[in-house]
């Protein structure tokens, strides 16, 4: 692997090393750009991804210190735990289920399509579906996205056979084992799923597209890749004129490093991201950096999230085959008769006995709980994701009481769900107990939204400095040489898993920062 000097100020900095930073980091370094990726945490490999939930957790897991405030669920249930992402190279690629789909094309302009909605901060995008959609289809190509480029689906398991059964019978008609960035054929020199049923545990058949095996691997080829895992990011550095010159970060040692550069882009996630904003204030940035709008850390999104669970005579091993291959989208669409604005997906879902534990009702303990935990494998699980409105009051700001280990102060997450994103939920929970009716459930029951897995929003993108932190292409408005290169863009946050949608702006960031390059207009 390339190792650039300290003191390089040609290099482009990589904050991050998932979906955003990590295809970024490939896509710039087959252009020929020096890039050193900066990732909090350790190196692990499919090899060592183990399939046990609670130590894969520990090995995983994003687990310093945050906070949480605010009425979400989670605030009451895992108020130290506001995001279950992970720290790791390949972030979260590692823990994702694969489910890979594109935006539709009203959600790209919510405010003229849903209109003005009391307390919510509704923007357009600026930037199009039709803009998007050659970056799209390479995104889906690079990642192997099934039913896509002549790519087949996906078996479909118990989990999803009982899903499909119920589905039908009520008349949905998009129903299927999903767009899936998981081979279901040999590809890109990856094989095909095992069925191993542990996905969000890493790929240990590397079947399933993570950066840590895809995209990193094939940017360290070009030798323009410097990857620096163990260092931990605690500041943005710029000069009098207000250009950013690199960052400081904590090695492995920890040591405090300075690496020079000549553009920076942040890539942690919609909690890392803005607070390493805020953390980087200065005299000249008193708000923290590319926070003239004073967006930076608002209109924090996590999906309208929930499941539902169906007990039923016979047994259904759901926890058996690829978790989240199977989807029904017939919901997905914008249909204001049903008494909230945008839409929302049904998608199978299985967690193991321990995390059934842990997530079922968490303090619910009594005879209903056992019932379940006595018939799990007679248990089948689906999960209820959905755009939720963006606030300006959902944020990430700084808890200065709480600090972490290199003594800067932890984010806070605020979060309450606006009243869009609770008629939405109980719409999803009430047609998925009817799809598990429909299929013959015993009975079935509703579990609250567990910690946030798509984290959304934070530093969003729009055509104006006064309402948001970006531009287009990631650029910041107020530092030309100062990029967001992950899901904190999202202007807002559609119903359909974000992973692709944050590689495809990956892709599209990646030439406008050449292009730039070459022009020296950065």
């Amino acid at each position: 692997m390339a190792k650039f000097d300290n003191s390089d100020d040609s290099v482009v900095v990589i904050i991050g090393s998932g979906a955003g930073g990590g295809t970024l980091a490939n896509e710039l370094c087959q252009k020929g750009i020096k890039v050193v990726v900066l990732e909090a945490g350790a190196m692990q490999s499919s090899e060592k991804f183990i399939n046990d939930e609670w130590k894969s957790f520990s090995q995983l897991a994003w687990l310093d210190p945050r906070t949480t405030s605010g009425t979400w669920r989670v605030a009451k249930d895992f108020s130290g735990l506001p995001a279950w992402i992970c720290k790791t190279v390949g972030g979260t690629t590692t823990h994702w289920a694969g489910a890979s789909l594109r935006f539709q094309e009203h959600e790209f302009k919510v405010r003229t399509t849903y209109g003005d909605i009391k307390g919510a901060n509704l923007m357009d995008w600026p930037v199009t579906l039709k803009e998007l959609e050659p970056y799209y289809s390479r995104a889906e190509d690079k990642m192997g996205v099934t039913r896509t480029h002549g790519i087949p689906g996906l078996p479909g398991n118990n989990n999803f056979k009982v899903m499909y059964a119920g589905a039908t019978k009520l008349g949905y008609k998009e129903v299927h084992t999903g767009n899936m960035a998981i081979n279901s054929r040999p590809r890109d020199d990856r094989g095909q799923c095992l069925q191993l049923g542990f996905c969000f545990q890493g790929c240990k058949s590397g079947a399933k597209w993570s950066t840590l095996y895809t995209e990193l691997p094939k940017a360290e080829k070009t030798g323009n890749m410097d990857l620096r895992p163990e260092s931990h990011v605690s500041r943005i550095e710029h000069n009098d004129a207000g250009k950013v010159t690199g960052v400081v970060y904590f090695d492995k040692d920890g040591k405090e490093q300075r690496q020079k550069a000549r553009i920076v882009c942040v890539a942690g996630n919609s909690i890392e991201t803005p607070r390493l904003l805020l953390l980087s204030a200065s005299n000249l940035f008193k708000d923290g950096l590319a926070n003239s709008s004073g967006q930076v850390g608002r209109n924090y999104m996590r999906h309208m999230t929930g499941s539902v669970y169906g007990l039923f005579k016979q047994p259904v091993h759901m926890y058996r085959g690829t978790i989240m291959a199977g989807i029904v989208r017939d919901e997905a669409h914008h249909n204001p008769k049903r008494g909230f604005a945008g839409g929302y997906e049904l998608e199978t879902l299985s967690l193991g006995l321990p995390f059934m534990a842990a997530f079922l009702n968490p303090g619910a303990w009594g005879s209903e709980f056992t019932e379940y935990m006595d018939n799990y494998t007679r248990i089948a699980g689906m999960w209820l994701v959905g755009e939720d409105m963006p606030r300006e009051t959902n944020r990430v700001t700084l808890n200065s009481q709480v600090k972490d280990r290199w003594g800067n102060a932890a984010p806070n997450v605020h979060y309450d769900d606006h009243e869009n994103d609770i008629a939405m939920r109980e719409h999803a929970f009430r047609q998925g107990q009817l799809v598990y009716e429909a299929a013959g459930a015993v009975k079935s029951f509703r579990t609250p939204p567990y910690p946030s897995t798509h984290n959304l929003g934070t530093c969003r993108m729009g055509a104006s400095a006064k309402d948001s932190v970006c531009n287009a292409y990631g650029q910041t408005h107020d530092i030309a040489n100062l990029f967001i290169s992950d899901g904190s863009q999202f202007t807002t946050g559609g119903a359909e898993n974000p992973t692709l949608t944050i590689v495809t702006l990956a892709i599209r960031q990646a030439e406008y920062i050449a292009q730039q390059m070459t022009a020296r207009t950065i």
